[in-house]
């Protein structure tokens, strides 16, 4: 392997080789770099510790194993107890070999992957950084600890484990990034769904302070826990398990056993709201209350906790499609039972009667989705872009419109779907399912203008669109054909003005 593709960081040097999706070989991948060392055995639990340094070149030439997990998703990779459990790696694309940290260095943006704190990694073929490393842009994604080993009560240890990790990537890239060309000045970081989840709390944790300088955050979900809740949950995990909940105790179970008893928890959860029948997709998230997450995000951004930092948030305007339309069994016994379930989420009588009249026409189960996609991130993420322009810092937002093929075109602009044109990798699985095989020139033009919009931000705070003011909400609607809007109140957004999405 050719010596230009060695980088020396602080743990020792590594080998990285051309991407295989660089048509040109001028982008350089390093892959599976640990940033903090394997979280099992005495660091089970705990907060993440520096890596061990090695002798001699590390070959960094296949990505890292995943954190454990049980669930699946398109693209995902799979998990199982014979996995290494070293899973605290991260992966970097280059735009070129790398330059030793001479000169300014390029800008670089920290990937946080979703999957609903439960599923996911870095390696994900969605998430390769080969087409924005082309347009000049250092890429980093990440790994995490999820479930109860990133972010289930443990007494005696840090709650936000998952959080905590995500940290320690970013003060890797703080110390290590000039070497592949980037610069340590000019970090975004970057997530969708649980990842935009991950940003929001980074932007509100004293513990990520000055460690970036932007951030993109696409589909916020405002699920968060408190203290309480987390003990709970946790108690009936090692319930399931038949363990005390202690550190110790809980030590010496293996992670498949965790994340069986996860999925019993999990398959308890069905909710019957007087005729509406769920079942949660997860029962983790970020906890409220510790010295990691001392108050809720979207208060510590209307504060101005975070208003060094620049800000670009958003959400796809059909965003609960994806889960109804692929596995969520959702029944709904009538209007009445729906209005039922809706007043559970804080809205008032009126509130299908509304969302009627916004989609006439629309089948139960639509309005269900209109619903439950406002509540789980649509309504959050426009309020963190109007709270963080109120705090004065700079705030761009964004609406992604582009439907999907499948099903008829039945999830139209559903969640997840602007990731792989975000990335450019339109021929991944989830680009391939979602578009229904090639996605043709209008969703690759699209891709180009979105990348455009990401590369922009990462360098110099601006998208190519104005800002939100105090006021007026300015948005970039993602589509074949793009627009720009501004909007004023809307009768769902009144709905939605006394709900507080505090944690629960």
């Amino acid at each position: 392997m050719n010596a230009q593709y060695i980088v020396d960081t602080r743990n020792g040097p590594v080998r990285g080789a051309p991407s295989p999706r660089s048509e040109d070989g001028r982008i350089t991948a390093h892959l599976g770099i640990p940033y903090a060392a394997a979280p099992f055995g005495e660091r089970r639990f705990a907060a993440p510790a520096p890596p061990p340094a090695w002798n001699g070149v590390r070959d960094c030439v296949e990505a890292g194993p995943p954190a454990p997990q049980s669930a699946r998703f398109i693209g995902t990779e799979p998990w199982d107890s014979e996995t290494s459990l070293d899973c605290l790696v991260l992966n970097v694309w280059s735009p070129g070999p790398a330059t030793g940290g001479d000169g300014a260095g390029s800008p670089v943006m920290v990937w946080i992957h979703g999957g609903a704190y439960i599923v996911g990694s870095g390696a994900e073929a969605t998430y390769d950084g080969t087409r924005l490393a082309e347009a000049g842009t250092v890429v980093v994604t990440v790994n995490y600890r999820l479930g109860f080993e990133g972010f289930g009560h443990v007494p005696g240890r840090p709650d936000n484990r998952g959080l905590l990790d995500q940290i320690a990537a970013l003060r890797w890239v703080r110390d290590n990034i000039a070497a592949f060309g980037g610069d340590p000045g000019n970090v975004t970081v970057a997530g969708e769904s649980a990842g935009a989840g991950s940003v929001v709390c980074l932007m509100a944790s004293p513990a990520a302070r000055g460690l970036f300088r932007r951030a993109v955050a696409h589909s916020v979900p405002g699920d968060m826990l408190t203290v309480g809740t987390a003990r709970l949950l946790a108690e009936g995990i090692a319930g399931v398990i038949g363990v005390p909940l202690e550190a110790d105790a809980l030590a010496g179970v293996p992670p498949e056993r965790l994340l069986a008893a996860t999925d019993t928890v999990l398959a308890g959860t069905g909710r019957t709201s007087k005729g509406v029948r769920t079942r949660a997709f997860t029962c983790y998230g970020p906890v409220v209350g510790g010295p990691e997450l001392p108050e809720p995000p979207l208060e510590a951004i209307a504060r101005g906790a975070a208003a060094d930092v620049d800000l670009l948030v958003g959400h796809n305007t059909d965003e609960f499609t994806l889960f109804t339309g692929l596995g969520q069994r959702v029944e709904i016994d009538g209007e009445a039972a729906l209005a039922v379930a809706a007043s559970r989420l804080g809205l008032g009588e009126d509130a299908v009667e509304v969302y009627r009249a916004a989609h006439p026409g629309a089948s139960l189960t639509r309005l269900y989705d209109e619903i439950r996609g406002d509540a789980m991130f649509c309504e959050y993420s426009t309020r963190v872009a109007e709270a963080h322009a109120a705090a004065g810092a700079s705030a761009h937002f964004f609406r992604f419109a582009a439907r999907s093929r499948v099903l008829g075109g039945a999830l139209g602009a559903c969640h997840a779907f602007e990731l792989p044109l975000a990335f450019g990798n339109t021929d991944c699985d989830l680009a391939r399912f979602l578009c229904e095989g090639d996605p043709g020139p209008e969703y690759l033009a699209l891709s180009e203008r979105m990348r455009a919009a990401w590369t922009g931000f990462a360098a110099v705070g601006d998208p190519g669109w104005e800002p939100v003011r105090p006021g007026a909400t300015t948005a970039r609607v993602w589509d074949l054909e793009d627009s720009l809007v501004t909007d004023g109140r809307s009768p769902l957004r009144d709905l939605w003005a006394g709900v507080a999405f505090a944690p629960k």
